[in-house]
């Protein structure tokens, strides 16, 4: 009895020590052997990323991020904006956003609410599946990069 006691406390720590520790944390697998590591970051590079990250977290909450986030994407805005000399707000006051549409839909009740509803899932679905369809397209042109490559 004794011994079969400590049979399966061996089996259970074991288990407890490799396998539950392999199922809770699974270690990746290693690296392909042409890979070159990148350097660690150091704290304050760390600390940077991070800040700048929780900047354009916060910043993608709104609607129009704003030059000081994206300066790149403005500089050719403000090309476009030369050319065409109508206002922001008037651009804005055409079209209701979709929050705003949800907002009459749902005064109205449930029979206008619904269809509000279903464009905005349909739009993005449609948006979802012309994504997936982009992705798929520039995934299958680098893999015939590939093939030529090495065919070359």
């Amino acid at each position: 009895l004794e011994m079969k006691l400590r049979v399966v406390g061996k089996k259970i720590f074991n288990y407890v020590r490799y396998d539950l520790k392999e199922i809770a944390f699974p270690s990746s697998l290693p690296d392909p052997p042409n890979i070159k590591k990148r350097r660690r970051l150091t704290l304050k590079e760390k600390f940077f990323v991070l800040k700048k990250a929780c900047r354009l977290y916060a910043a993608s909450w709104v609607r129009d991020i704003g030059p000081d986030l994206r300066p790149h994407a403005y500089k050719k805005n403000t090309i476009d904006d030369s050319k065409d000399h109508q206002p922001h707000d008037a651009k804005d006051k055409e079209e209701p956003s979709v929050l705003e549409d949800l907002a009459v839909a749902a005064r109205g009740g449930m029979e206008t609410l619904r269809p509000a509803l279903q464009r905005v899932y349909m739009t993005r679905a449609s948006a979802y599946r012309d994504a997936l369809r982009s992705f798929i397209e520039g995934y299958q042109q680098g893999i015939q990069q590939v093939m030529e490559k090495k065919e070359d």
